[in-house]
């Protein structure tokens, strides 16, 4: 399929930036409240420097769209989503199918464990991305069941403790409460199944 970059760009931005107060509610709650306001901040950034992404051809974009964020994100958000788009731009084949994405996106959640020093299960946005990821590469997916993996893998959260990240401080007191990251994770993977299915 081919990718819409500018359509991409766009509709993740808004869906991102549209979130912020949910995201930083949620941050609010196990975090220092600032996931929603940094994303925010470097949607914006993508949106500003957007002329000079969409100049490049598709994965130099997406690792540009990285860059951005790594630079203009404060917090741990900045370098994990960076490494997601960087990682994406250098591993997406130039006319990807579902299987492909799901490569690419494998491909990502291996770098961010690397990164982040984290694993499924441990209540960060890998737990999103990890099984939409292994979903993507099975063969079976549809936009629909991508959207409701996404879905139901950021509520899965809820019930997690957490290991890794500012959220890993409270201990048990974290349980209960949705992983910011996982729902950012899960607002863009939306986003761009809308996109891909002509839906945005």
């Amino acid at each position: 399929m081919a990718l819409p970059l500018e359509i991409l760009l766009d509709t993740v931005s808004a869906r991102v930036i549209a979130a912020a107060d949910e995201l930083t509610a949620l941050d609010s709650a196990i975090g220092d409240a600032d996931h929603g306001v940094n994303l925010k901040r470097g949607f914006e950034a993508v949106q500003a420097e957007k002329a000079n992404i969409l100049a490049k051809p598709a994965g130099e974009a997406l690792k540009t769209v990285g860059m951005t964020l790594v630079m203009k994100v404060g917090g741990a958000s900045g370098p994990l989503y960076g490494t997601l788009f960087m990682t994406l731009g250098k591993e997406l084949p130039g006319n990807p199918t579902f299987a492909g994405i799901g490569r690419a996106l494998q491909a990502s959640v291996t770098a961010l464990k690397a990164r982040g020093k984290a694993e499924l299960g441990n209540k960060t946005m890998l737990d999103v991305l990890g099984p939409v990821a292994t979903h993507l590469e099975s063969g079976t997916a549809s936009f629909d069941s991508v959207r409701a993996l996404a879905s139901g893998s950021a509520r899965a959260t809820v019930p997690m403790k957490a290991i890794r990240g500012r959220a890993s401080f409270l201990g048990e007191r974290s349980i209960g409460h949705m992983d910011p990251g996982a729902r950012s994770s899960e607002i863009m993977i939306a986003a761009v199944c809308d996109v891909l299915e002509g839906k945005s």
